[in-house]
């Protein structure tokens, strides 16, 4: 449940499109917190705020933070203007936000019967993490392709939390994200996936969409107990909307949990229990026992889907110059090359298809 607390605020330590992280007093100790300020306000040292510390007290390390609940001596602006989708549905912070798909937006036209992102491939990964990699292996080999992000909400909710997201934006790697489910915060908000994935195309322009939840992904060390399993719907959804879904795996060599080395046992899972429809599965070319290990794992998916090894050649230099630095459950790229090499590889796929 819930733990609640009241705290002081200390002091700003930075910002960020939609959020602001602060230091705060609570109990006579200092805490990191997060606010959100279009949903509660805007801290300044010296306020009273409201604090939900669940995440400290479970030791967090994605989403480690107390989190602001309200400023109670002073609450954020009614929001004014259209819009009826609401979001976090029926939770304290329910938020209403204007969905691209929704009857009042200039986009309900464009959007109303479109059924087709005509062949746009969408990049699916189980992890926030493999974004910036995924982006750094298509712009390698194809410079200035324009790509959205589709989050969906089996991780963090509020877009706002992913500093990796206001990273590529400013570096200008990625153009927008879309927030679907009960996922908000970003350029766009739609009901479903499947809008989520037709806004990209037909309203953001994209060449490429990315699908993978955001920060804080959920596991419990079952078959089908994790969040990833949206991995093997997005490729469904991919497909039916008429584009060319391409499944990057989840990969590890250092990764103390067996069910998590070698390939993933939730790619496995999601790729060939969940999706339906086909998709090609892109293997890298990875070299050594461990190479082999992955293509070995990789091959019962080939009775699904289509493989398509690809090399990993130059991709480590290029997530190395990513604008983000990359990093998963702690481990940055020197500690778990394989794994961010094999989603850079897909994007390295992606970028061969388009030309």
């Amino acid at each position: 449940m819930i733990r609640w607390r009241k705290g002081t605020v200390v002091k700003i330590r930075r910002e960020w499109p939609g959020a602001v992280e602060l230091d705060v007093t609570i109990d006579d100790g200092e805490a990191r917190a997060l606010a959100y300020p279009a949903l509660v306000g805007r801290p300044r040292p010296g306020d009273t705020v409201l604090l939900n510390t669940t995440a400290l007290a479970m030791g967090l390390g994605t989403g480690g933070y107390a989190m602001v609940v309200a400023v109670p001596d002073r609450f954020p602006p009614d929001p004014s203007g259209p819009g009826h989708l609401v979001k976090a549905r029926y939770t304290p912070l329910q938020a209403t936000v204007l969905g691209a798909d929704e009857q009042d937006s200039a986009h309900h036209e464009v959007l109303r019967d479109a059924e087709s992102v005509a062949g746009m491939p969408v990049v699916v990964a189980d992890l926030h993490s493999a974004l910036p990699a995924i982006i750094a292996g298509l712009h390698l080999d194809r410079p200035g392709t324009r790509v959205v992000y589709v989050m969906p909400d089996g991780g963090a909710l509020p877009a706002w939390f992913s500093r990796t997201i206001a990273a590529l934006r400013e570096a200008g790697a990625l153009a927008a994200t879309v927030t679907v489910g009960q996922a908000f915060g970003g350029d766009l908000e739609a009901v479903t996936l499947h809008t989520g994935l037709l806004a990209a195309r037909l309203v953001l322009d994209a060449e490429v969409a990315i699908v993978a939840q955001g920060p804080g992904n959920l596991g419990t060390g079952t078959r089908w107990g994790f969040s990833g399993v949206s991995a093997g719907e997005a490729v469904n959804a991919a497909a039916v909307l008429e584009g060319r879904p391409v499944a990057s795996l989840r990969v590890s060599e250092a990764d103390a949990r067996e069910r998590h080395q070698g390939i993933s046992h939730h790619s496995l899972t999601a790729y060939g229990r969940v999706a339906l429809a086909r998709a090609q599965v892109v293997v890298p070319d990875l070299p050594g026992a461990f190479g082999d290990r992955v293509r070995a794992e990789a091959k019962p998916l080939g009775e699904r889907h289509e493989l398509v090894t690809v090399s990993v050649d130059g991709l480590e230099e290029a997530v190395r110059d990513s604008p983000v630095r990359v990093s998963t459950m702690g481990r940055g790229l020197d500690e778990d090359r394989a794994g961010f090499l094999a989603v850079a590889a897909a994007g390295r796929h992606v970028a061969n298809l388009l030309r």
